[in-house]
């Protein structure tokens, strides 16, 4: 079973920066397609970045490409999401997500969740 708990979101002014930590255990951690997903009030989650650590392969949602970026260290079992030029649209609660196999943007075929950090980004 795996356990991922994330970490970072707090309240920042438009065109800054924060650094999201997803921190996780139960698991081979490198075997794992780790993913970032948020939520907006109202709104469905939706995908923004995933990363297999082991080969350094990533993927981002056209939404965030250029902003954003995803990382892993297998020494440390951490996923991060650097997230630059933040916008209001960013807004919403960010979740980390892992699955076995090959990466998706689809939030129903990831297997463990995180708790889930807020960002707001104010304007």
């Amino acid at each position: 079973q795996v356990q991922l708990v994330e970490s970072g979101g707090r309240l920042v002014q438009a065109g800054g920066s924060l650094r999201l930590s997803c921190a996780a255990s139960g698991g081979t951690f490198s075997s794992y397609v780790m993913g970032w997903f948020r939520q907006a009030p109202g709104k469905e989650r939706e995908f923004v970045a995933a990363v297999i650590s082991s080969v350094g392969a990533t993927e981002y949602a056209d939404s965030v490409k250029g902003r954003f970026t995803i990382s892993g260290d297998n020494s440390k079992n951490t996923v991060y999401l650097q997230m630059n030029s933040l916008k209001p649209e960013d807004t919403a609660v960010y979740y980390c997500a892992a699955k076995t196999g090959y990466y998706n943007v689809n939030y129903w075929m990831y297997d463990y969740w995180g708790q889930g950090t807020q960002v707001t980004v104010s304007s």
